[in-house]
């Protein structure tokens, strides 16, 4: 069995420990070889051991600085994972520097998504891309982002264009990427979810599941469910049931608040 080693970077003790059970208890091709909570002792270790490891679990703010801190002093050949309590645009800047991210507390299976990417990548050979320090600056930092304000659809022979504020939710069918609009029209798009996920305004977007992602317009009524599970009624109605998974109702609730 191959062998991946781990770097764990979080100075959230309780976190990091229970990343650590997690890894140690799922994982049996996963070794942890470090664990750091700083952006200075994350550099020493990495000037020693950076040839050594494969998968940097690594949070966004440490005891002493900021991730992108620990970027501009060494290079890395290693898959980072970021782990983040951040869940509005910020998240974007990762998938731009071709990192997967995971947001605390931290989904098993969700956990498990981004160890399989790393896997498949590493076992491929695939190239790291350098990382845009300044794109993932300005997405910690706060600074405004831009979003995509229309998407484009094919429709038969036509090309339509819808704007974003006509859209009521973006859902996956039958492996398709589809787009409801408030008037109740559907069309498919060429985009995946997770890449949707990267152009569309969080504030006004929600991105209950994997399989699907509404607009605060859409929301006609939420019903608490069966084991404390959210049930969405949306307008138009998708013809078919929608809930908020359990790791992102307290993520919703929040998002709602917030409008």
């Amino acid at each position: 069995m191959k062998i991946y080693n781990v770097l764990i970077v979080e100075d959230e003790i309780p976190a990091q420990v229970n990343l650590q059970k997690a890894i140690e208890k799922n994982f049996g091709d996963l070794k942890i070889l470090g664990l750091q909570n700083s952006v200075h002792g994350t550099v020493e270790w990495l000037r020693e051991h950076a040839a050594e490891v494969d998968i940097i679990f690594m949070d966004v703010e440490l005891s002493d600085g900021m991730c992108f801190d620990i970027f501009s002093q060494v290079s890395l050949s290693a898959k980072v994972i970021i782990t983040t309590a951040y869940d509005t645009y910020a998240v974007k800047a990762f998938r731009v520097n071709s990192m997967d991210y995971l947001l605390k507390p931290v989904d098993y299976d969700e956990l498990k998504i981004a160890v399989d990417k790393c896997r498949k990548s590493l076992d491929g050979g695939t190239p790291i891309t350098p990382v845009d320090l300044e794109t993932l600056k300005d997405a910690i930092l706060g600074r405004e982002p831009l979003y995509k304000k229309r998407f484009i659809a094919k429709f038969g022979t036509h090309i339509v264009v819808i704007h974003t504020e006509q859209i009521a939710y973006f859902y996956t069918e039958d492996k398709s990427t589809c787009l409801s609009t408030l008037d109740n029209r559907q069309y498919v798009l060429d985009n995946s979810l997770d890449e949707i996920c990267e152009m569309i305004d969080p504030g006004e977007f929600f991105r209950i599941s994997r399989h699907c992602i509404v607009s605060e317009n859409a929301i006609k009524d939420i019903v608490r469910h069966a084991s404390n599970r959210l049930k969405l009624e949306l307008q138009p109605d998708p013809g078919f049931e929608i809930f908020v998974s359990r790791s992102r109702t307290n993520d919703f609730m929040t998002w709602l608040e917030e409008r």
